[in-house]
């Protein structure tokens, strides 16, 4: 019998690509708020979901991570290689049954590990290579203060080509997370058929929302910050040109990953 939680299934099972849950990330973390044009982020958004509105209208956000993760047994983090990656998360404000909400629209990340877990919650996960200021908590030209005065900066590149450049000055501790957030996202988990004739039919099409747990933030720091998008030929970013740069964020974070919330009245589109 063939067994593991993910493929490639083996007699064995140790050949999963991803592990079975529960996955415990810890990671730091530079993120931008930003506004956007809301007609046009609202042509984004599954059907389940509405644009935001007041205060939260046009918001989105972009997350620069860089993380490490282990299972409840594995000790995964005593490998490197395969326990740690980097990514970026693009979010947009929306609302669910009139409460507010989080919607991904993109993301991107280094490690094929991350990928296939990603795929399975139902974000959509493409390669991409992420890169992040570091703070070795050191005095030295080379590291930072992860203090008042630091100054941090993030890109993000897809398929050889630059699609974001972000910058943040720290100033002060912050008493509120960048919004939105990621730790309860709303996505569509979305697979879709080869079968002849059936192209249009996904044999899985769902909206589903995350449901993290142990979820922790420490060392959140606000400050200035910047943040340019480049068009790229094979992404459909000019929803998300930045209209005006918010205030700019770094924290240190962990959570925990074992469950996801079907949304039972969702319909899936009729093709």
């Amino acid at each position: 019998m063939l067994q593991g939680y993910s493929i490639p299934r083996t007699p064995a099972g140790r050949s999963s690509l991803a592990p079975r849950p529960p996955w415990h990330y810890a990671g730091e973390a530079l993120s931008i708020e930003f506004e956007a044009d809301p007609q046009a982020l609202a042509a984004h958004l599954p059907d389940g979901l509405t644009a935001a509105r007041g205060a939260r209208e046009g918001r989105c956000a972009i997350f620069f991570c860089e993380w490490q993760f282990a299972t409840d047994a594995g000790l995964e983090y005593l490998d490197p290689v395969a326990s740690q990656y980097r990514e970026t998360i693009l979010l947009m404000a929306c609302e669910r049954d009139g409460a507010s909400a989080s919607f991904c629209p993109f993301i991107w990340v280094d490690q094929d590990l991350a990928l296939m877990r990603g795929l399975i919650q139902g974000w959509p996960k493409q390669f991409g290579r992420t890169a992040i200021t570091r703070s070795y908590g050191v005095r030295s030209p080379a590291s930072p203060s992860a203090g008042a005065g630091g100054r941090f900066a993030a890109s993000l590149a897809f398929r050889d080509r630059r699609v974001a450049d972000a910058q943040v000055t720290l100033h002060s501790k912050s008493d509120r997370l960048p919004d939105p957030g990621f730790a309860s996202t709303f996505n569509v988990r979305h697979f879709a058929r080869l079968s002849a004739g059936r192209h249009d039919d996904p044999a899985v099409h769902e909206l589903v929302q995350l449901r993290a747990r142990n979820v922790a933030v420490e060392n959140l720091m606000v400050g200035d910050a910047s943040l340019v998008l480049f068009d790229h030929p094979g992404l459909e970013l000019a929803a998300f040109g930045p209209l005006s740069v918010g205030r700019g964020f770094r924290m240190t974070m962990s959570l925990s990953v074992d469950d996801l919330q079907l949304i039972d009245d969702y319909t899936e589109p009729t093709p």
